[in-house]
């Protein structure tokens, strides 16, 4: 099962943040929001379909995210685990995270990368305002 999100990059994607990445619905970034990577999201984690969010509650899940920019290189993978308490809530971002911690905006936890590990070219490429296909597979 997978879902697919579409956003864009900004001028303030810094990308620094050393245990979470972001992506919002918003369409504004501040310097200081280090963890987000994508603005103007087109889903947020409520969007998603029950059955992915019920694979997702399983704490044996693996799910990987796909970074990509305008569906070429440079692009990225993670993977990360499910865990019960994801509720997927939100309706403005989805927050992968490295530790356990979840809440409404997050759809991944125990993630093997952070925004600060993110390529840097495609953290470059944010930057400039490349659109971004953040894909999310569970299994």
């Amino acid at each position: 099962m997978r879902e697919v999100v579409h956003a864009r990059g900004h001028e303030h994607v810094a990308a620094t943040h050393e245990s979470t990445f972001e992506v919002t619905t918003d369409d504004w970034l501040t310097p200081a929001g280090d963890c987000i990577v994508g603005v103007e999201a087109d889903r947020s984690p409520a969007d998603f379909d029950d059955d992915f969010v019920a694979a997702c509650r399983d704490p044996d899940a693996t799910i990987t995210l796909t970074l990509s920019i305008d569906d070429a290189d440079p692009s990225q993978q993670i993977r990360a685990r499910g865990h019960p308490d994801l509720t997927f809530e939100s309706e403005r971002s989805a927050v992968v995270r490295t530790s356990t911690y979840v809440d409404d905006r997050t759809v991944a936890v125990g993630a093997d990368a952070a925004a600060t590990d993110l390529d840097r070219d495609l953290v470059a490429a944010l930057a400039d305002g490349a659109a971004l296909t953040v894909t999310l597979t569970v299994g």
